[in-house]
């Protein structure tokens, strides 16, 4: 026994066991350290105050520990937790003396003997432990007392294999997790034993090791092309689904995008042509000044004269004379002009 397993095992009552396991627990046979410490007879009471201090208060618990589940766990949790001080030692039961008193078993013995070695609350595990203990082997590893669910067990010609050790005073009962059990683990693979044998066939065990006839075979392996379309149809549903939210996905951003700029676009438009727009004030600015470039202002009457040259006299206007340059085109236009001529004498008199 390793010197953690030895500090484990010979810890006082008085120091709590705080440690973190970090090996299979050892074989009961392999293990050249036996428990020296003298064995006195314990009652319950003592053993749950912590008694002895020189040594924890070992506690047995048997079984087979087929397809090894929370279940068993649960129970050698509470084996290894009656007391405030105690080694857990675990019986199991071998192939022959199973298949013998119980039926088949679905792990092996070895299988099984490694499952309860790599449990946390196990301490030492004891391979090819008898059907009923006995005084010898009680006395052979120091067991102070026997854990076990209290219901009745009856094998091996007995109505209850733990009676004498219950009348010994050795019994402490723990509780069985409902709704977990190996029998329940093999009630489910036999209710659905053809999923299991078609999920097999097709990981590539044969139909030989499967145990499985040759038209259940092909049975299963046609099931499993059915079932095979079936998920790519489901496949190619789902990436249509997915394709047809992505197009609408899009189709709704481009339309977004699209009104986004057409109200940016129409925006721009009433700016630049609208009533107030820039197109119109310069349509406008365009506008006068063509008209002013085609009609030109005159020039004011008061404006003054060019210069002449002093050597000539500027000769007198006489408004109220006709125009020699343009004569009356007609007797009556020249009747016209000479009456609006004695109109402006009378108005000057």
């Amino acid at each position: 026994m390793s010197a953690t397993l030895l500090t484990m095992a010979f810890l006082p009552a008085e120091y709590p066991r705080v440690w973190t396991l970090t090996a299979p627990a050892p074989f009961a046979d392999e293990t050249s350290c036996q428990c020296q410490a003298p064995h006195e007879k314990l009652t319950i009471a003592q053993a749950r105050l912590g008694t002895p201090v020189d040594r924890p208060v070992r506690v047995y618990a048997d079984g087979i520990f087929d397809l090894f589940h929370s279940g068993h766990a649960r129970a050698l949790m509470q084996a290894k937790t009656l007391f405030p001080n105690s080694y857990l030692l675990v019986g199991v039961c071998s192939d022959d003396l199973t298949h013998k008193f119980k039926g088949f078993t679905v792990m092996n013995e070895a299988e099984r003997y490694e499952a309860l070695r790599h449990c946390r609350y196990v301490d030492e595990v004891i391979r090819d432990a008898p059907w009923t203990l006995t005084p010898e082997f009680l006395e052979k590893h120091k067991i102070d007392f026997v854990a076990h669910d209290d219901i009745p067990y009856s094998s091996a010609g007995s109505d209850d294999v733990y009676k004498h050790i219950k009348e010994a005073g050795m019994f402490v009962p723990t509780q069985r997790t409902e709704g977990i059990s190996t029998s329940d683990i093999i009630t489910r693979i036999v209710r659905d034993y053809d999923v299991y044998a078609r999920r097999n066939l097709q990981r590539g065990y044969t139909a030989k090791e499967l145990n499985v006839s040759f038209i259940n075979e092909k049975k299963y392996r046609f099931q499993n092309q059915v079932d095979k379309m079936k998920e790519k149809v489901k496949n190619v549903e789902e990436k249509s689904k997915e394709f047809v939210n992505r197009v609408e996905e899009k189709s709704h951003d481009l339309i977004q995008k699209w009104e986004e700029k057409s109200r940016e676009f129409i925006g721009n438009f009433l700016e630049l042509f609208g009533p107030d727009g820039a197109w119109k004030q310069m349509f406008q600015e365009r506008s006068s000044r063509m008209l002013q470039a085609l009609s030109p202002k005159q020039s004011p009457v008061s404006s003054p004269t060019r210069s002449r040259s002093p050597s000539r006299s500027p000769s007198p206007t006489f408004p109220w004379l006709p125009n020699k340059s343009s004569p009356p085109s007609s007797p009556k236009a020249a009747s016209a002009s000479i009456s609006s001529m004695s109109e402006g004498d009378e108005d000057e008199k």
